[in-house]
């Protein structure tokens, strides 16, 4: 008869399963790989949050950071499967339609037609999560240059459309998240000068 083979300790065979669980990354350059791709990813993504958040908008550095983080975990672990290029365009393909509804929440319709409000934070989350995922392929330049030219963006658009309008610092008015609204001019009411109106020297606003 042949004799049974003896089973392991049950602690035994938990901790295996549990350090084969774990084998995900087996050397500390893979480790270090993970790190820097999803710190590139978090500190980038916080940047185009803050200038968001100081801009005054819902959408602030948490959502910014956990979009470009997301989006660099999704395909970072589709590479750690060993997955095709080309189905990892698949991946990406999901990514850009997920976060298009995330981005489709910050968008805010009024009642009349120019009063949309919340496109710039889309289209800002929309690139975000480009970003993250230029950062988790390992493109991390790519990343920060398209990071850089997206502040810049922000930035400066903004006080080049000041400048075009000549408007000073203090006459500036509250920065608008969509691009198609204009400042209205108020009308001096009574059929009086705006001149007369404001008072002796004094100018109408």
């Amino acid at each position: 008869m042949a004799e049974a083979t003896p089973t392991a300790p049950w602690w035994h065979q938990v901790t295996t399963t549990v350090t084969e669980e774990f084998s995900d990354v087996p050397d500390a350059g893979e480790a270090t790989r993970i790190i820097v791709r999803l710190a590139v990813a978090a500190v980038l993504g916080g940047l185009l949050g803050w200038e968001r958040e100081h801009a005054g908008k819902a959408a602030g550095i948490r959502t910014h950071m956990l979009v470009a983080m997301g989006a660099a975990l999704f395909v970072l672990v589709a590479q750690q499967v060993g997955i095709s290029a080309a189905d990892n365009s698949r991946v990406i393909q999901g990514i850009v339609a997920g976060v298009g509804f995330l981005g489709a929440g910050t968008i805010l319709k009024g009642d009349a037609e120019h009063q949309v409000k919340g496109l710039t934070t889309a289209a800002g989350i929309w690139l975000t999560a480009a970003i993250g995922v230029a950062a988790g392929l390992g493109r991390e330049v790519t990343a920060v240059l398209s990071a850089v030219l997206a502040l810049a963006v922000l930035w400066a658009i903004p006080l080049v459309h000041d400048a075009a309008e000549g408007q000073g610092p203090q006459q500036r008015p509250p920065r608008s998240d969509n691009d198609n609204d204009k400042n209205k001019k108020h009308q001096p009411s009574g059929g009086k000068r705006a001149g007369h109106a404001a008072g002796p020297g004094k100018h109408p606003d």
